[in-house]
């Protein structure tokens, strides 16, 4: 009887470690470390329109693993929102401002609202028209 309760309770243990790691691998914990989620509006200015800027800029951000949309404005701008790792809303905000699209011409790239955020509000990186 002594025997089958601690052998019961060492499978409850064993069980709740193996879960809790799950959960922190999944939740980008691993190794002890927490992933940081980032907010940023973003506009650039330039030559960003009918060059496919909003094409790769939704490419880039959604191969650095982020999410939110890209629109170009009436005043020939593309603004944006994204939203993942800082580590990687930071490189994008380089690639917009320094990269962007091949036939591209970049003048200006500005972001505001940047702030820590809890979780994400969108699920994919998209294109609106």
């Amino acid at each position: 009887m002594k025997m089958r309760l601690i052998l019961s309770v060492l499978l409850l243990f064993s069980t709740l470690f193996l879960s809790y790691q799950l959960l922190k691998f999944r939740s980008g914990m691993a190794r002890g470390s927490m992933v940081v989620l980032k907010n940023i509006d973003f506009e650039v200015f330039g030559k960003v329109q009918g060059v496919f800027f909003r094409k790769h800029t939704r490419k880039t951000a959604s191969q650095y693993g982020l999410v939110g949309w890209v629109q170009n404005t009436n005043r020939n701008t593309v603004i944006g929102q994204a939203q993942g790792p800082l580590e990687k809303v930071d490189k994008l905000k380089e690639w917009l401002r320094k990269t962007g699209s091949p036939h591209s011409s970049i003048s200006e790239a500005g972001s505001q609202n940047e702030k820590v955020i809890d979780s994400l509000s969108f699920t994919d990186f998209e294109i609106v028209r």
